[in-house]
């Protein structure tokens, strides 16, 4: 298993690359193509980490790839390095440290927004623009819900948590009523 520096070592690369050439976007969009291509067949991963395949093989397969499914110059380069370095069966966890990389380059936060309910397109985009107002910076948000929190949010910002829901409240209410000394 290789460590988290490595795979953040790569991402960092790519996101250099790219970023000074204007073409995030498209790359970004290519290596989502690869991601998806190699959660619907594993085995394609596997066969590329597996030493018994001939070098030249896993070439002309990732070459066949890339002839179906064309990206751009550095997305290719990107995944022959990783295949020559008998790193793209992390090819996923990589491709989610680019995301981070490329949002730390960007100045964009990524918040985990998790509501005890759905939120509407206008909440969320509404909270969207208090979390970049309040943090100084723009912000991508994944929301989750679960209903165990029976009210308001909960909002992780890399290691940090707000949590403002319901459930946080009446559980300090309870800390509050033992620590007074009412029990139950």
């Amino acid at each position: 298993m290789i460590s988290t520096v490595v795979y953040a070592r790569y991402a960092r690369s790519l996101v250099d690359v790219v970023t000074e050439e204007g073409i995030e976007a498209e790359v970004s969009r290519d290596l989502q193509v690869y991601l998806d291509i190699f959660s619907a067949v594993p085995d394609l991963l596997s066969a590329f980490d597996n030493p018994a395949v001939p070098r030249d093989a896993k070439e002309r397969v990732l070459s066949e790839l890339v002839a179906r499914y064309p990206v751009n110059g550095h997305t290719e380069n990107f995944l022959r390095v990783l295949l020559a370095n008998n790193r793209i069966r992390h090819f996923s966890e990589i491709v989610e440290y680019y995301g981070k990389a490329l949002n730390d380059k960007k100045g964009i936060l990524a918040a985990r927004v998790t509501a005890a309910s759905k939120l509407s397109e206008k909440e969320a985009s509404l909270l969207a623009e208090r979390l970049s107002s309040a943090l100084g910076s723009k912000i991508t948000m994944s929301l989750a819900t679960d209903p165990e929190l029976l009210g308001g949010l909960v909002v992780q910002i890399g290691s940090t948590v707000y949590d403002g829901s319901i459930r946080k409240q009446l559980s300090e209410v309870k800390q509050r009523l033992m620590d007074s000394g009412i029990r139950r």
